[in-house]
């Protein structure tokens, strides 16, 4: 089962929904480029094709994940305890870098996010779950183990 916060079901429906609303387009697509002839030949058409199924393949997925995920609530889980959905200020052991991490179900893989993201069952994610305010959590990573003090949830 899959745990998310209510702002990322919604951009998964709307994720849905974007592609659920491109089905005609797509299908006028195929149409068109199979009125030009030639299957075997016809690159348009093979395109169209392709493009359906991986959007086929999106949707079920979609929809499946937004059937059976949690959603979980600010209002579910303790202000001073991180969670799913929390975003919290880290501050690295011994250098002393800040940086803002937001616990989140599925990375969106922005670049231009203010803060990282990480999955609950990521190292990161997996220190930082259920930590509160002021506690050193060890992150173990391909370089090492890492330690970083809770700041502050924003």
């Amino acid at each position: 089962m899959d745990i998310i916060t209510p702002d990322e079901k919604a951009k998964l429906q709307g994720k849905l929904k974007a592609l659920l609303d491109n089905r005609p387009k797509l299908s006028q697509r195929i149409a068109e480029a199979r009125e030009l002839g030639d299957l075997k030949e016809n690159a348009e058409y093979h395109a169209a094709r392709e493009q359906q199924g991986y959007e086929e393949a999106e949707i079920k997925r979609l929809e499946e994940r937004i059937a059976t995920a949690q959603v979980v609530s600010k209002s579910d889980q303790p202000a001073d305890v991180v969670f799913l959905g929390s975003t919290v200020k880290l501050r690295e052991i011994p250098s002393g870098d800040e940086d803002l991490y937001r616990i989140v179900g599925e990375s969106s893989n922005d670049p231009d996010l203010d803060y990282f993201e990480v999955t609950p069952s990521s190292p990161m994610g997996e220190a930082l779950m259920k930590a509160h305010v002021g506690e050193t959590i060890a992150v173990r990573g391909p370089r090492g183990t890492l330690k970083f003090e809770i700041v502050e949830i924003v």
